[in-house]
């Protein structure tokens, strides 16, 4: 990793970069939590759904976890980053890429900060973006 902190990356990691942005509230359940800006969501743990199927197992994946990204782009840039990045049919036209829980270990601690920083800046009042971002 090239963070200066080597452990992997975990849920926990997740949950402290989003709610140290401003007025972030945490909503959802323990398992499926999500994070708004003034009521707008930007990190979501998604339910088992059909359009994400574990490909080695055939079941429903349970830890999917969508974020938001400022245009196609970056969700581009994004995706070609490659594994544990992906998308789904279903979020085609949207603007967010998808990574499993499972998979937060394989992340680097600053890439996931700075993609969740971007998300929290998409989503908050451009003022609130610029007091606190410059």
């Amino acid at each position: 990793m090239s963070s200066t902190d080597p452990r992997p990356v975990d849920r926990d990691d997740v949950d402290g970069i989003a709610m140290a942005l401003p007025d972030v509230t945490r909503e959802g359940t323990e398992s499926h939590p999500s994070y708004a800006v003034r009521g707008k969501g930007f990190v979501t743990w998604r339910g088992p759904r059909k359009d994400a199927v574990d490909p080695d197992t055939g079941e429903r994946m349970d830890d999917v976890i969508c974020i938001v990204v400022p245009g196609p782009d970056d969700k581009e840039s994004i995706l070609q980053l490659g594994e544990p990045w992906f998308t789904t049919p279903h979020f085609d036209g949207y603007d967010a890429v998808l990574v499993r829980e499972r998979d937060l270990g394989r992340l680097d601690y600053l890439e996931l900060a700075e993609i969740i920083t971007d998300a929290w800046a998409t989503r908050a009042p451009k003022k609130l973006v610029k007091e606190h971002l410059g």
